[in-house]
């Protein structure tokens, strides 16, 4: 296939990058004072981590940034857009250990042994009790950049590195000098407008980053944010530290879940399993972990899994609990057992060995309860026994209908009637308005039949869950008449002082690290931040930034305040990695996601420090990384006196200072809406804490994550692709078209290769045309602008102008994509038919000269391209166009039209499919008569419902302030609209999607303008448009009446309707 196109394009792009890169055209500088005409807008990205080269998910959000930043210089801000490249932390030095280890065991370069595929094993659907309202991860990148391999060797080989260069990067330092530099290269080649000179490596190798991130800690520190003790944090074994979210390679995002166990005792008779132990005096418990201690009033049983294996496992004081060996685990990092990774197993047995045992339950108010069968205890979630409270959980309550209604069920595992049928719910909680047993309550109306309705039952447990917590009062025990709220901890201490309980934690789902480990839950003394409850007054504070805050998108709100809302102290130490030492305990690192909170402060003076991103030579400043105090970066970056003693002048000092309280604060931070859980809460946080409120940020925009082709990207399954593969498919325009009409919002996207293929080619064809256009441009008709098609096409520009000036501002580049590259272009096409080819010169040299403004920030090479041709001079002197005035009557008559074609032509080739049936497809069969018939009003009633509608219209969300429902109940109720019952919501549903297509307009009652008129003006022009040879116009006056014609619908205001004959 001929890439001549793609090649065209490639070289004028390559050219341009070229001449932006000479003459420095993205560095930018701090001005003595604010330029009130041209001010300052600052845009950062989280920086990318320096274990691989950049792909279309980086790509995605970064050029959200870069869009934006684009259309602020044609808006007249002087942009600054730089960018860093993130080394701190496990990955990089866990996988050079790892690449060495396999050099030395497997050669260089090294021979694998071969291993059998593996089928993949569906999960079972299960249930668990696990809060429904936590903060989820969606997926884990670390496994779309692996592809699914398991040597590093072989991930190294997948990054395109060949096989002599990849024992280098056994050493860490080689990592650090080997991506950045490809990162760089990848982004010049999309064209990003990034300043350069303000780029660095974090970690203690750029010394000048060192010292910054030192004094952001030690102001922490000192302003009581980052404490120390004993705290839960996920951990890995084999590394023996804290496992933090970029240390992974599978449960990003993943935290810790904090349970209650609850200590049931075993009571005689004692199982044949565990009568050894209990022959030996030993008390012996099983576990069951809940999230709800408030309940235990209401135990009936304890379930387990019949087929699941257990253990009775010693702990720590003597006691012995029967609970999974994977939960034992755990508690043998918690304190819990007789070691530190250590715990004695003194019985193994399946759940079948155990049921019918007798056990007292603390709270409870039967004095005995039984365990009983389960089959959708989940072995890996808690202790995998559960206890059972049917009043507030709606699987409790389904399972033991199951075993109450089904002797059958009972008879297969050896229940007696004595364990099950005695054993009612208990009330023991009120939710006012709703129920004393909500799970009762919440099963009925989500029509639970049985324990196997795992999604009806999910959604029970959520309605319980939530009710029961903001709503519910106890009913019984020395708290009744509290709410939950109030005495859920306070029950949870009491339990736990009285020896009926113990605290327990495990990852709330699964996490590996990237040394290749299941982690656990450690409870361990560490440096912590003191995000949450404990520092109410820093929380508040930081929830309250949010009201002085763009969020672009609601849903990113309420995810920022959900995330404030459970965010607690975050570990911020560990012992093996890369990164800065704690100031003042230099055994430990900084863990990675802690140490980039605020370095967006760092961009504003990293081009006076340092002359390289490693901070190997001095910048322009000529101060070195010793001379940087604390003192130093107060003086900076807060505002504080000159420190004494300071061997850098006072007018250095000052230029840095300047640097930063010109480009500070965050104009925009533009990130993926996963890091909402962590890295962007820990960024408002920490910015909250040390800096003045002109200094907090003012915006974020977060997206979701996307896809390729609608398919999750994946090396294993070849659907991956790099940023630099896709400029070399699509070029750099291309790609970013792709990119922009990929989507936007928070949910995930989708780029579509065929999307960035139709780009190059559009691309292409423009400027051909755009090309041979200025070639004969004094055909083109001139004088005065005196046809109505001149009108409207002037009006359809300008009014694109303003729409895709608020389509930027509101960070909807695919709307904006839309508005300038297809709208604008078919605009162009409407213009050039309508006027039979008689287009207006002045008309034809607006449009090349806007489009060329307006695409800019998408296709920039390609706005190039066309200034270069328009001898217009460089794009980035170019100012976003002012609008000029727009006849929006002619645009709503001309729109007018085009629907009326389109709704035509439908009716017509329904016509002529039905009459050409037996007739070959040559056979044009054109009807003897057309008729269009209009109507100038619509009947009495639907005008009451449009006026009603009109009512409750939201110009700002585009929709009604009520629902269907509402709606419906409203208009129900009066008179005039009883004997149209029958159609009145399918004029509703019809008038919100006419709202959807043509806005407030839809709402209006009559048109402004007459359609006979009109459609006798353009008569000519459907005609030729659609083929025929002429039509007939007629008023349907008679509204009460179907129209005449079978199967043709009576028309309405500014739609017609249309017969064949």
């Amino acid at each position: 296939m001929s890439t001549a196109k793609l090649d065209f394009i490639r070289e004028y792009e390559k050219e341009y990058q070229k001449v932006w890169e000479d003459n420095k055209s993205f560095e930018i500088d701090a001005l003595d004072q604010a330029d009130p005409e041209h001010p300052k807008y600052l845009a950062t990205f989280p920086y990318p981590y320096m274990n691989g080269r950049l792909h279309l998910g980086h790509a995605f959000t970064i050029t959200k940034a870069e869009y934006m930043c684009q259309y602020q210089r044609l808006k007249g801000r002087r942009v600054l857009f730089p960018f860093g490249f993130h080394c701190t932390g496990m990955p990089i030095k866990a996988c050079a250990d790892k690449l060495t280890k396999e050099i030395q065991l497997y050669g260089n370069p090294p021979v694998f042994p071969v291993e059998e595929k593996k089928e993949e094993v569906k999960e079972p659907v299960v249930a668990v009790k696990e809060d429904p309202l936590q903060f989820k991860s969606k997926k884990t990148k670390a496994v779309a950049k692996s592809g699914g391999a398991v040597y590093q060797w072989k991930i190294m080989q997948s990054l395109g590195i060949p096989d002599e260069e990849i024992p280098k990067f056994a050493d860490s330092a080689y990592w650090l000098n080997y991506f950045p530099p490809h990162c760089e290269a990848d982004l010049k080649l999309v064209g990003a407008g990034i300043d350069w000179r303000r780029s660095f490596i974090t970690t203690d190798v750029n010394g000048y980053y060192d010292t910054f991130v030192r004094w952001q800690f030690e102001n922490l520190k000192a302003l009581g944010k980052v404490k120390y003790g004993k705290r839960y944090s996920i951990w890995s074994t084999i590394d023996d530290q804290q496992c933090a979210d970029h240390e992974r390679s599978q449960g990003e995002g993943v935290g810790p879940q904090n349970y209650t166990l609850i200590k049931l005792q075993v009571k005689e008779p004692v199982p044949e399993c565990l009568k050894p132990i209990h022959e030996q005096g030993k008390k012996i418990f099983l576990a069951p972990g809940t999230l709800r201690p408030e309940t235990m009033y209401g135990q009936t049983n304890c379930w387990i899994l019949p087929t699941g294996q257990y253990g009775a496992f010693e702990m720590g004081n003597g006691d012995v609990f029967v609970c999974t060996e994977r939960s034992a685990r755990n508690m043998a990092y918690q304190n819990l057992t007789t070691g530190k990774g250590e715990y004695k197993c003194l019985a193994k047995f399946t759940g079948q060995d155990i049921l019918g045992a007798a056990l007292k339950a603390p709270l409870a108010i039967n004095e005995t309860v039984y365990v009983l069968p389960m089959l959708s205890v989940d072995e890996e979630k808690g202790t995998g026994v559960v206890t059972s409270v049917p009043s507030d959980s709606p699987d409790d309550y389904a399972s033991l209908q199951d075993l109450k209604n089904k002797a059958p069920f009972r008879a297969k595992f050896g229940i007696k009637d004595e364990w099950v049928l005695p054993f009612e719910v208990i009330p023991i909680i009120d939710i006012p308005g709703y129920s004393t047993t909500s799970a009762i309550k919440a099963c009925q109306e989500n029509n639970v039949k049985s324990q196997n309705d795992r999604a009806l039952l999910d959604k029970a447990k959520e309605t319980c869950y939530q009710k029961g917590f903001n709503d519910g009062i106890m009913m019984v025990g020395k708290y009744a008449g509290r709410k939950v709220s109030e005495v859920k901890k306070i029950i949870k201490d009491e339990m736990i002082a009285a020896g009926e309980a113990v605290e327990y934690s495990e990852p709330a789902s699964k996490v590996v690290s990237r040394s290749g480990d299941e982690c656990v839950v450690a409870l361990t003394d560490q440096w912590y931040i003191n995000y949450g409850d404990d520092d109410i007054e820093w929380k508040n504070q930081t929830i309250k930034q949010l009201e002085n805050m763009e969020f672009y998108n609601p849903e990113t709100k309420k995810k920022f305040e959900h995330a404030l809302g459970w965010m607690n102290q975050w570990a911020c130490s560990r012992s093996f990695g890369l990164g800065t030492r704690l100031p003042w305990d230099e055994q430990f690192l900084i863990e990675s996601l802690s140490d980039s909170t605020i370095y967006m402060a760092f961009y504003t003076v990293a081009h006076l420090l340092q002359a390289d991103i490693n901070g190997s030579k001095p910048g322009t400043a000529n101060i070195t990384p010793s001379q940087m105090t604390s003192a130093v970066w107060d003086h900076v970056l807060l505002g504080k006196d000159y420190p004494e003693g300071c061997a850098i002048s006072k007018d250095t000092l000052a230029l840095l200072r300047k640097e930063f309280t010109y480009w500070y604060p965050v104009d925009i931070r533009v990130s993926g809406a996963d890091l909402i859980q962590n890295h962007l809460t820990f960024f408002l946080y920490t910015h909250a804490a040390m800096f003045e409120q002109k200094f907090q940020p003012k915006s974020i925009r977060a997206n979701g994550f996307v896809l390729l082709n609608g398919n999750k990207m994946s090396k294993s399954t070849g659907n991956f692709l790099t940023l630099a593969d896709a400029i070399t498919k699509f070029s750099a325009d291309g790609t970013r078209i792709a990119l922009a009409d990929a989507g936007d919002g928070i949910d995930d996207a989708n780029f579509v290769e065929q999307t960035g293929v139709t780009a190059l080619l559009k691309l292409h064809t423009q400027i051909q045309w755009i090309q041979e256009t200025l070639d004969s441009i004094d055909k083109f008709r001139s004088g005065p602008l005196d046809r109505v098609q001149d009108t409207i096409f002037d009006s359809e520009m300008n009014n694109i102008i303003v729409e895709s000036d608020k389509a930027y501002q509101r960070s909807n580049f695919r709307d904006a994509l839309h508005l300038v590259f297809f709208d604008l272009q078919n605009a162009r096409d409407h213009y050039k038919v309508t006027t039979l080819d008689q287009m207006h010169k002045d008309l034809v040299l607006k449009f090349i000269e806007i489009q060329a403004v307006l695409i800019y920030p998408i296709a920039p090479h390609f706005a190039q391209k066309i200034f270069n041709i328009l001898g217009k001079g460089s794009i980035l002197d170019a100012r976003w166009p002012t609008a000029g005035p727009i006849d929006f009557e002619a645009l709503k008559k001309n729109s007018y039209i085009e629907s009326t074609i389109y709704s035509f032509r439908t009716r017509l080739q329904l016509f002529q499919k039905a009459k050409g049936k037996g007739k070959t497809a040559s056979d044009k069969i054109l009807p003897e008569k057309s008729t269009i018939l209009f109507s100038k009003s619509y009947p009495k009633w639907q005008q009451d419902v449009l006026e009603y509608l009109a009512s409750i219209y939201d110009e700002n969300t585009k929709s009604f302030t009520k629902d269907n429902n509402a709606i419906s109940e409203e208009l129900r109720k009066r008179e005039e609209f009883k004997p149209h019952l029958k159609n009145l919501m399918g004029f509703v549903a019809a008038v919100g999607q006419n709202i959807k297509e043509i806005g407030k307009d839809a709402l209006q009652t009559s048109l402004t303008f007459d359609e006979s008129e009109i459609l006798k003006e353009n008569i000519d022009y459907i005609c030729k448009t659609l083929e025929i040879t002429t039509f007939d116009v007629q008023e349907f006056a008679d509204t009460t009446q179907p129209a005449a014609g079978k199967g043709v619908q009576a028309p309405q205001p500014g739609r017609p309707t249309f017969s064949f004959i």
